[in-house]
C-alpha cells in the first residue's frame, strides 16, 4: 500500500510538531522545506517531515 501524500503547506498555516510544538509557516521552499515560526525561534524543516502536521 502506497504512503498517504505529504501535506502541502501554505503560508500562514498553522502546524503541530512533535518536538518543536504549535507554529505557523512563514516561508515554503517548493517541496524541499518549510520555514516555521514556533515562538520561541523559526525552524527551517525539510519536507515530507513524519512529525510536522498541519492543524
Amino acid at each position: 500500500m502506497p504512503d498517504p501524500p505529504a501535506d502541502q503547506f501554505a503560508l500562514q498555516d498553522r502546524v503541530n510538531h512533535d518536538r518543536y510544538g504549535l507554529g505557523r509557516v512563514i516561508g515554503v521552499e517548493d517541496d524541499v522545506a518549510v520555514l516555521v515560526d514556533f515562538g520561541t525561534g523559526r525552524k527551517r524543516i525539510l519536507t515530507p517531515c513524519a512529525k510536522l502536521f498541519k492543524l
